[in-house]
């Protein structure tokens, strides 16, 4: 699987289908994404202008209820915390919040995804802090945020890393709007050696 890191969360997924995760600013006319899922409404996420570039057809673009009415083609609307198949994706919701800030509340209903590809759980944590909700999610591959501001930072990052124990981690979420650009290396520092790290923001 070729793993592609844009800006933000902005996450591309290339295999046997082209899946894309909150695309922002994309740069080039792609028309090659088979599934396009987003995690809640918030302009660096849900960027209709990335998604024209990225769309075709026969896309699906996966929401969370908040985006239920928009103006695409196969729009396949999800809750928090369910299990789902769509064709042969098979993937679970998990909660995306902030405990202590207002920026993603509890009842909007954000969301992550925990995917199954390929016999590979790949997580992507959307804007959330550490909640309860997913401490104890089991997966191979996590995308977390550590920037901080509008999700958990670094430090909060690091512990859940080394909690949760994924195969490998991808720090997200800094070096555009919220986190210096080398966030992603003192990430790295921190993480036990046990777990890969892998780091596509600045290096």
């Amino acid at each position: 699987m070729l793993i592609e890191v844009f800006k933000q969360s902005s996450i591309k997924l290339s295999g046997k289908y082209k899946i894309y995760f909150d695309p922002y600013k994309i740069d080039y006319e792609y028309h090659d994404a088979d599934y396009i899922f987003i995690t809640h409404d918030h302009y660096d996420h849900f960027d209709i202008e990335s998604i024209n570039k990225i769309i075709k057809e026969n896309t699906y673009i996966i929401v969370p209820q908040v985006l239920k009415d928009i103006k695409f083609k196969n729009v396949f609307v999800v809750d928090v915390n369910k299990e789902y198949k769509l064709n042969d994706i098979t993937f679970t919701t998990t909660y995306a919040y902030n405990k202590n800030k207002k920026f993603h509340p509890k009842d909007s209903n954000y969301v992550g995804y925990n995917i199954l590809i390929d016999n590979t759980l790949y997580y992507i944590m959307g804007d959330t802090d550490v909640v309860d909700e997913i401490t104890k999610i089991n997966t191979d591959i996590c995308f977390i945020p550590i920037g901080g501001t509008y999700t958990m930072d670094v430090y909060e990052a690091k512990d859940y890393i080394n909690t949760i124990k994924p195969k490998k981690v991808i720090p997200i979420h800094y070096g555009s709007i919220v986190g210096d650009i080398n966030l992603g290396n003192k990430f790295k520092s921190m993480i036990n050696k046990d777990i890969e790290v892998e780091i596509h923001i600045g290096g």
